[in-house]
């Protein structure tokens, strides 16, 4: 008799060979060919339940262009193994051919003139006419939004998430978790979830006095869909008040919680829920530590870290889905539901290329009415850039090294310093630069610039700290986004060393002398999670650095060195 896990595997077997377990024809196409919406959303329906997943919008309601990273490493366990593949190596995994839809999607290679080959991705209103193409075949769909949603534009920090909120409304989802919705500040994000027409998720979202279950996020919630009884466990962001500003949110604590999550799970199965689904912020490598370590859950839908893969990635019985960021892709996953257990799983990620899917008129209606008040503001050219801007990859990106040297210039610094975000779209050599560009990158409830002297012994200790919070080799102490950006300051890390370790050769760029311990040097920056900051807001900075400049243009970075990959 075949086990449960032998089956899930040879159903995962036959999902592959449908078009790279969904890839569909719209992989094989080469650049400067028809591409159709037909094709991007073709799919045979598969089981009787089936989900659909976009993840870390960052509130980008119109089509972008957005460059996968070219550096992703992994440690420990996950050296290697995706989503820490980059480039070729991540099209030989999954057979991606050279200049195809796929590779411009999925890849940073080549990206500038593939990008204008098959332009921009994303846009709320495509994100609709896919959502709405996959319930017209399979109406009991699940809509299941990863969080990340209410933050990350102009439009967005000025109606205090409002404008995605009204949009998301329009979209219909079942039920959401949460990031850096929580830096809009506790007292908007009940006011917005108490008016929520759908689920707000979170398992470890606990009351911070009382250590308990804070009550206006559930736990999890239970739906009847294509005849099953499904439960959707929500996990939020596990590390909010070390990432961000622990003051905008102090009532409420987070943390893992993988105890209670299998509480939780044992619970619901236990209430007769013959599917689990498990709505994460976690980042995937926590995610498939988790998966390991919690018994019963079917599906891990992961956000937080962004990737993109085209393949679920199976831990003991647990499936994981990622499904990329700011709208670039929606994945469709069909499940096989029966007698109480999951038998198989079919997935598609779907790549939103604005030009090929139409937009949803209804929602396309609904973001030009949110974006109404702002657009002459947003709209206003600042300046032009010469070089590809784009933020993805573990050391540094073109719109940082633009930042840093904003901060650098209008500050006055010796050295910059720009938070490892991953969120911000892509700018083509050649494009405008508008005020909406920088505040993609930029915006934040929290943004001011500051001006400080630390001494060298300090800047290699906020080195060491932020590296052990990516390339620590245990997951769940991983708790930041990339390696801090630095501006006029160049050093070595080997990731493979143990915190305090891994940062040697610290050098002042201006002056090539390595940096002295006990010297102070003027250090700018942004987005410190200390509630007394003060300076002017980095969007003003960045803004003012490009109207000087008028064209920019980024030499490439080389000041990192990086070992022990």
């Amino acid at each position: 008799m075949i086990s449960r896990r032998d089956f899930l595997q040879v159903s995962m077997a036959a999902a592959s060979l449908y078009g790279l377990s969904g890839f569909g024809s719209w992989s094989r196409v080469a650049a400067q060919q028809a591409l159709t919406q037909d094709q991007l959303l073709q799919f045979d329906n598969f089981g009787n339940l089936s989900l659909i997943h976009i993840t870390d919008i960052h509130a980008q309601l119109k089509p972008i262009y957005f460059r996968e990273p070219e550096i992703n490493l992994g440690v420990g366990n996950n050296k290697g193994k995706v989503p820490h593949v980059t480039g070729a190596d991540f099209r030989r995994i999954y057979g991606i051919a050279d200049n195809t839809p796929a590779q411009y999607a999925l890849t940073h290679e080549d990206f500038s003139s593939l990008a204008k080959a098959y332009g921009r991705v994303g846009g709320l209103d495509r994100v609709s006419t896919v959502i709405n193409a996959i319930r017209a075949e399979r109406p009991d769909a699940l809509l299941l939004d990863g969080g990340d949603t209410w933050h990350g534009s102009y439009s967005c920090y000025h109606s205090q998430g409002q404008d995605m909120v009204d949009v998301m409304n329009a979209l219909k989802p079942d039920a959401m978790t949460f990031h850096w919705e929580f830096t809009l500040g506790s007292d908007r994000v009940n006011e917005i979830i108490e008016d929520l027409p759908f689920a707000a998720l979170g398992q470890n979202i606990f009351d911070a006095e009382w250590d308990e279950p804070a009550e206006i996020f559930k736990p999890y919630k239970f739906f009847e869909r294509g005849g099953v009884k499904v439960a959707v466990i929500g996990q939020a962001f596990p590390y909010m008040p070390i990432a961000n500003p622990g003051w905008m949110f102090p009532e409420y604590s987070f943390g893992i919680r993988d105890e209670h999550m299998q509480e939780m799970v044992d619970e619901v199965r236990a209430a007769g829920a013959e599917c689990v689904v498990c709505l994460s912020h976690n980042g995937f490598d926590v995610d498939k530590k988790m998966a390991a370590r919690v018994k019963g859950i079917d599906v891990i839908l992961s956000g937080h870290t962004h990737d993109a893969l085209p393949e679920p990635v199976q831990v003991e019985q647990t499936f994981i889905i990622a499904s990329g960021s700011n709208g670039k892709f929606v994945s469709r996953i069909d499940l096989d539901i029966r007698d109480g257990a999951m038998k198989g799983i079919r997935h598609k990620l779907i790549p939103i290329f604005a030009d090929v899917i139409a937009p949803d008129p209804v929602v396309s209606k609904v973001i030009e009415d949110v974006r109404e008040p702002y657009k002459v503001e947003m709209e206003e050219v600042i300046g032009q850039t010469e070089s590809l801007l784009y933020r993805r990859g573990n050391f540094n990106g073109s719109w940082d090294d633009l930042i840093c040297d904003a901060l650098i210039s209008e500050r006055d610094a010796d050295i910059a310093m720009s938070p490892g975000v991953r969120w911000g779209p892509s700018l083509l050599p050649g494009q405008d630069i508008t005020r909406e560009d920088i505040w993609n990158v930029t915006s934040m409830s929290y943004g001011q610039a500051y001006r400080s002297e630390m001494t060298g012994e300090f800047i290699h200790v906020i080195l060491e700290d932020v590296a052990d919070n990516l390339f620590n080799p245990d997951p769940y102490y991983q708790q930041g986004g990339d390696m801090v950006r630095t501006g006029g300051l160049g050093y070595s890390i080997d990731i493979s060393k143990k915190q305090g370790e891994r940062i040697t050769d610290l050098t002042l760029l201006s002056t090539g002398e390595k940096l002295d311990p006990a010297k102070n040097y003027v250090v700018a920056g942004w987005a410190s999670v200390n509630e007394d900051t003060e300076g002017p807001q980095i969007w003003d900075v960045v803004e003012s650095h490009i109207r000087k400049k008028g064209t920019v243009s980024v030499s490439e970075n080389n000041s990192v060195k990086v070992t022990g990959i």
